[in-house]
């Protein structure tokens, strides 16, 4: 299409909101707003693969990520690509071709902020602790910190783009604190979530299901839809309002943890009845209006978004007055939170009901496999189960260092720094880990696990051998013949 200045548009399905509900401040033009120079607030799991692969298909734009953790900012410009605070397969590669070329991590927050045309906010959003909504709210307080430093900074026009998972209508928020600054400055608002899965983030990004966009500023979210058409074929670029788009994130998070708590529901009747729980997730997959994904069963899902993102709705439904569409969505957590503590108490019952004093060797500590992220890891909370038991144990993780190890436990406040160091040991040999154990706990499905020297661990370990299969990665059968008592989910 054209406009009444002769500028040519390629047609794109937008919004327009009626003039009532346009705020104060914002602005609708089709003025094309040409972006060449983008910062992202936020050097964590989604700012820095996100913005990298930007960065490496959009040559034209330069990239800057900031951060005020000046060791995050100094690991993501190590000369040695292993050293990268992120972990994700072939994240290396993109960091290696784009950075020093047009991308650039600093902790020149301000500066970045001013001379950027787009700033994504992609900082944390964690779960509240405390006051109203405490369990459930998303804390919020550092998004405001962002918005304030963006009013402070801002000395021209501006697209925000909200990358951080969000509670719907955050962005009014985030208009209130932008649009009323008194410096002239205009700030066109932008709700872009991610939907990267922690391990192939980076296929996930060169080749996404979907690209969402909300806003109500057509140049804007057609500034945005461009720089994504670089690579993204545009059928994929989808446009709603803003509203529409910060409820996505969350609906979507909510619907995968729901299959992943659904079938590990029928884990549990499956090891009650004599049903095997792959072969009933084999058949219901097969129907096309279930298909298969998201339905291996497990000892619970992990991760930043999953118990966050619905706890969150629950609270947003529950402030509406929408009671038992909040009770329907916390049944998911339960569930979830069940499977991790009967996993944990299988452990005790099986071990004659005590593991005081034993050595259990945890393999895996990442919340899957292909990542480092240990936000809400299963392996966490069943430790934290056993080490109430007095258990002893033995972590190996090929990518989680003993410093997060000791971390996440201490985080917990179940007991001192002190005790979880006396009764944890973080090793990096899984033989080291198993040796001596009364039993090894599968917690992670990293694919190395499967290759190891199983008669080797079986000779070097208390009798009986015990392994618990959180994930169902090994061969059951065989580890049988071999010599273990071997348990999994759902069997």
């Amino acid at each position: 299409m054209t406009n009444d200045k002769g500028l040519n548009f390629q047609s794109v399905n937008f919004l327009f909101l009626p003039h009532k509900e346009v705020p104060e401040g914002c602005h609708f033009s089709l003025k094309i707003m040409e972006i060449k120079n983008i910062c992202c607030i936020g050097a964590g799991y989604v700012g820095g693969p996100t913005m990298s692969v930007i960065a490496q298909q959009c040559p034209h734009i330069t990239v800057t990520i900031v951060d005020i953790n000046e060791q995050r900012i100094a690991a993501w410009n190590d000369a040695d690509l292993s050293r990268l605070p992120v972990y994700e397969p072939g994240l290396a590669e993109v960091v290696g071709e784009a950075r020093g070329r047009n991308l650039f991590f600093s902790t020149d927050v301000d500066g970045a902020i001013a001379g950027a045309d787009m700033v994504f906010i992609s900082v944390n959003t964690p779960t509240k602790t405390y006051g109203k909504g405490k369990g459930m709210a998303a804390d919020l307080k550092y998004i405001e910190l962002c918005a304030r430093q963006i009013a402070a900074a801002s000395t021209s026009d501006k697209i925000i783009v909200e990358k951080s998972t969000l509670p719907v209508r955050t962005a009014e928020a985030l208009k209130s604190i932008l649009h009323n600054t008194g410096n002239g400055v205009n700030f066109h608002i932008l709700s872009n979530p991610e939907f990267l899965a922690e391990g192939t983030a980076i296929a996930d990004l060169h080749s996404p299901d979907r690209v969402l966009i909300g806003g109500e500023n057509d140049g804007a979210v057609r500034a945005l839809v461009d720089i994504y058409a670089s690579w993204v074929p545009r059928e994929r670029i989808l446009t709603t309002n803003l509203w529409s788009s910060e409820l996505s994130k969350l609906t979507a998070n909510a619907f995968l943890a729901q299959r992943v708590s659904s079938i590990n529901a029928i884990s549990e009747l499956c090891e009650r009845t004599g049903a095997n729980v792959e072969e009933v997730a084999r058949a219901i997959g097969t129907d096309s209006r279930i298909g298969p994904r998201f339905l291996k069963a497990s000892v619970g899902f992990g991760g930043s978004c999953f118990q966050k993102d619905i706890l969150n709705l629950v609270y947003i439904a529950r402030s509406y007055g929408l009671e038992e569409v909040a009770h329907y969505w916390e049944q998911v957590i339960t569930m979830n939170d069940h499977q991790k503590q009967r996993f944990a108490d299988n452990i005790v019952q099986t071990m004659y009901n005590t593991v005081s004093g034993k050595k259990i060797a945890f393999l895996g500590w990442a919340f899957k496999k292909d990542t480092n992220d240990t936000r809400e890891s299963a392996a966490i909370h069943v430790a934290d189960a056993l080490l109430s038991e007095e258990a002893h144990i033995a972590v190996y993780d090929p990518k989680v260092s003993a410093e997060q190890v000791y971390a996440d436990l201490d985080y917990l406040g179940t007991r001192s720094p002190g005790e979880n160091r006396r009764l944890v040991t973080v090793v990096e040999d899984p033989y080291d880990a198993a040796g001596r154990a009364h039993a090894i706990a599968v917690l992670t499905e990293w694919d190395e696990f499967t290759t190891y020297d199983w008669i080797r661990i079986k000779d070097g370990m208390m009798k009986p051998a015990f392994v618990f299969d959180g994930r169902k990665l090994l061969t059951g059968n065989r580890l049988a013949e071999l010599g273990f008592t071997y348990y999994a989910i759902g069997e």
